[in-house]
């Protein structure tokens, strides 16, 4: 049995139910991941008052949850291909919580390296497989439904780290830890519970597979195309945590207490999902080229205002910022089937998380950790608003290997 027979669903034959059913279910999964990623971010200076680590410690603490995420992609869609996605991702939801659990028992910096392994480890399955679950499900009327399921992931960004913050007034960040495990077991049993299972048509395939094929460009300008977007996404989801990273301690400088840094990072998770919707109509009227552009520049001088401005301008302006840093990537992730070298859009979302997890987990500490530890957190911001304007000419290069079905659903 091949992945391709255990995510295609053929979409004359899914029913209505089963296909916003299986939005519903996904997007949760992806609220939590995501908020899982995130609240790392807030935690930051609780490890490192605790631990006494430096930024680039710090950074790499963020490494080992992001890299084990953009390392397994791969093997996770493997994995779907012999026991199905659905398994995979209860397991995967279920692994993540047990790995914030270990780290909310662990009591030294060994114990909470290793659980934030195992919880990338599981945060791994849920952006390949639930994608392209999506995809097969929905067929060439993807576009919309993956742009809903991206959205989801900035209403878990939004809830769960301001909810930590909270936490973290009252609480040690042990029992914080705690408590958001709880609600990833229960994520995982609502997965097991209420997500269809596959349709194992070992035939079916989704609409629109070979799209650079049929447009007549040629499988060759289809790979193009597909590697320009993989390189934009690069540029794109290394902006967002290289600038993150340094939110809280920019923040603090102006005079923030730790419930304000949660506060701030619900506010950009909020105008991130706003951003994913905003985005994804300007990309229907503007195009792909355009609302990239628009997005890019958008984040590169957010970043800058937010360090210029006092605390309080500040935080109304993070919104703002989490729509920019956020908008581009639901039109990356819409145009990823379209764009799938020889069709294969479960491995074709591997590929795209994989380079760009993977990279920007790479970077992070090796790169902006220790821009940070050498110039300070204000200048590391300002090379992070720098990668983002990086992905103009990328895009420029992108819109001419645009097939001809993209073009009509952007335009």
């Amino acid at each position: 049995m091949t992945l391709a027979s255990n995510l295609s669903v053929p979409i004359g034959s899914t029913a209505a139910r089963d296909r916003r059913r299986t939005l519903a279910v996904t997007g949760v999964n992806h609220a939590l991941h995501d908020g899982y990623t995130d609240l790392i971010y807030v935690l930051l200076p609780a490890w490192q008052g605790q631990f006494g680590l430096d930024y680039a410690s710090l950074a790499l603490l963020r490494t080992l949850y992001t890299g084990a995420l953009a390392a397994l992609q791969v093997p996770s869609s493997k994995l779907a291909g012999l026991f199905g996605a659905r398994a995979v991702l209860i397991a995967g939801t279920a692994l993540s919580a047990g790995g914030y659990a270990i780290a909310g028992l662990s009591g030294g910096l060994a114990g909470l390296c290793v659980a934030l392994l195992l919880a990338g480890a599981g945060g791994s399955t849920q952006h390949p497989l639930a994608s392209a679950v999506i995809a097969r499900a929905y067929g060439t009327g993807a576009r919309g439904p993956l742009g809903t399921y991206n959205f989801t992931g900035d209403l878990g960004k939004a809830a769960l780290p301001p909810l930590v913050g909270l936490m973290l007034t009252v609480w040690t960040w042990h029992s914080a830890l705690w408590a958001v495990a709880g609600l990833g077991g229960a994520v995982a049993a609502g997965v097991a519970l209420f997500l269809p299972y596959e349709a194992s048509t070992a035939t079916a395939r989704a609409d629109g597979a070979k799209p650079a094929e049929r447009d007549g460009r040629g499988p060759e300008r289809g790979r193009l195309g597909f590697g320009l977007l993989v390189a934009i996404g690069v540029l794109d989801t290394t902006a967002r945590p290289a600038f993150l990273l340094y939110l809280p301690f920019i923040l603090q400088a102006k005079g923030a207490a730790l419930a304000t840094v949660g506060v701030a990072f619900a506010l950009v998770g909020l105008g991130g999902a706003l951003g994913k919707a905003v985005c994804g109509r300007l990309g229907s009227r503007l195009g792909v080229t355009p609302t990239v552009i628009l997005t890019e520049a958008g984040t590169a001088g957010a970043i800058l205002a937010a360090l210029a401005l006092p605390l309080a301008p500040a935080l109304a302006l993070m919104p703002v910022l989490g729509l920019m840093l956020n908008g581009t990537s639901s039109v990356l992730y819409g145009t990823v089937p379209e764009l799938a070298p020889g069709g294969r859009v479960e491995h074709a979302f591997a590929l795209f998380y994989t380079f760009t997890l993977g990279f920007s987990a790479l970077a992070i500490p090796l790169l902006y950790g220790r821009l940070g530890d050498a110039v300070g957190p204000d200048w590391a911001a300002t090379a992070a608003a720098a990668t983002a304007l990086a992905v103009v000419p990328l895009v420029l290069a992108l819109s001419p290997c645009l097939p001809g079905a993209a073009r009509r659903s952007v335009r």
